[in-house]
C-alpha cells in the first residue's frame, strides 16, 4: 500500500482511485489509463464468460472478489489498531454467498435464500466473536466492531449479488446491474474530467464534482433504460429508477470508500489490481448499490 496523509490523498470524480502527492503523475485521469484499461477489459472478459457459459463460476469469482476485499478492509483496520477476525469473516463470507445462491436455485429443497443468507451471517458473527475471545478482555469491543462491520459492509451487502442471479432472467438482472454502476463511474469520471469545477464532497473527495454527478446520471440512466427494455423486456421506466438509485447508492459507496481511507491515511485499499488499486477500489459503488438495485427489480421485475 501506498501511504498518504488524508489531505493529500484527492481522488479523481467516479474513477475510486486517488492519487498522492508522491505517486506518479498520470494528469488530470489520476492514474495509468492504459493498465486500468487493459485490466478492466481482462476483468470484464472474465465476468461476461462467467455469466454466459458457468454461473457457478460467476458465484465464486464474486466470493473470491469478496473474500480480498475482506482481507483489503482488515490490514486498512489494522493500521487503526482494530484486529479483525479475517479467517471467519472470509470462510463466513464465502459461504453466505454460495449457501444463498445454491437455496434460491432450489426454494423447495431448504429454507428460502434470505433465511439461509441471515442464519449464515449470524454464524459468522458467532464465530468471529469467538475467535476474538482467545486475546482477552483488552480491545475487545474495538476489535469485535470492526469485525462486525466488514461482515456486513462486504458478506452482507455482497450476497445480495448471487440472489438477483437466482431470479428470473438472472443473468439479465446482473448486467443491468453491473452496468448501471459502472456507466455510472464511468459519466462521472469522463464528466468530472472534462467539465468538473464545482466540488460535490471537498472534504470527503475533493475531485468529486457535482458535474461528474450529472455525468454520472445521464450515462446510468441511459443504459439502465436502454437495457432493462433490450435484455429484461420490461417498460422504460424501470431502467430510468434504477439507473437514478443506482448513481446515488453507488455514489455513496464510493464516498463512503473514500472515508475509510481518509480515516486510515491511505491512497488504494491494495495494489491487487494494477491501474486500479484494490479490490474495494472498484467494487465500493457495487457493494451498497447490489442489495438495493434487487429491491428495484424485486419490486418492480416480476420473479425475482
Amino acid at each position: 500500500m501506498t501511504e498518504s496523509t488524508p489531505t493529500d490523498s484527492p481522488e479523481p470524480d467516479g474513477s475510486g482511485v486517488s492519487s498522492t502527492a508522491e505517486a506518479p503523475s498520470y494528469g488530470r485521469a489520476g492514474r495509468d489509463l492504459p493498465a486500468a484499461i487493459g485490466v478492466g477489459v481482462g476483468l470484464g472478459a472474465v465476468v461476461v464468460l462467467t455469466l454466459t457459459f458457468l454461473h457457478w463460476g460467476f458465484v465464486v469469482l464474486v466470493a473470491v472478489g469478496l473474500c480480498l476485499g475482506a482481507v483489503e478492509l482488515h490490514q486498512a483496520l489494522g493500521r487503526l489498531g482494530i484486529g479483525t477476525a479475517v479467517l471467519p469473516i472470509c470462510v463466513g463470507t464465502a459461504v453466505m454467498v454460495c449457501a444463498s445462491y445454491w437455496a434460491a436455485l432450489h426454494p423447495d429443497r431448504v429454507m428460502p435464500a434470505s433465511t439461509v443468507m441471515v442464519v449464515v451471517l449470524a454464524l459468522t458473527v458467532i464465530a468471529s466473536l469467538v475467535w476474538r475471545m482467545r486475546s482477552g478482555p483488552d480491545g475487545f469491543v474495538r476489535d469485535a466492531s470492526g469485525s462486525l462491520f466488514i461482515i456486513c459492509y462486504i458478506g452482507l451487502l455482497g450476497s445480495f449479488v448471487p440472489l438477483m442471479l437466482a431470479g428470473d432472467q438472472g443473468v439479465g438482472r446482473v448486467v443491468v446491474f453491473i452496468a448501471a454502476v459502472v456507466f455510472s463511474d464511468i459519466g462521472g469520471y469522463v464528466a468530472g474530467v472534462l467539465f468538473g469545477r464545482h466540488p460535490m464532497a471537498p472534504v470527503i473527495s475533493p475531485k468529486k464534482s457535482w458535474e461528474g454527478f450529472i455525468g454520472s446520471i445521464v450515462f446510468s440512466v441511459a443504459m439502465a433504460t436502454v437495457l432493462c427494455v433490450l435484455v429484461l423486456d420490461v417498460q422504460f421506466w424501470i431502467g430510468i429508477v434504477l439507473g437514478l438509485v443506482m448513481v446515488a447508492v453507488g455514489t455513496c459507496g464510493d464516498l463512503i470508500e473514500s472515508l475509510v481511507k481518509r480515516d486510515v491515511g491511505i491512497k488504494d485499499m491494495s495494489s491487487f489490481i494494477p491501474g486500479h488499486g484494490g479490490v474495494m477500489d472498484r467494487i465500493d459503488s457495487l457493494l451498497l448499490a447490489a442489495p438495493a438495485a434487487w429491491l428495484v427489480m424485486y419490486l418492480l421485475i416480476p420473479g425475482g
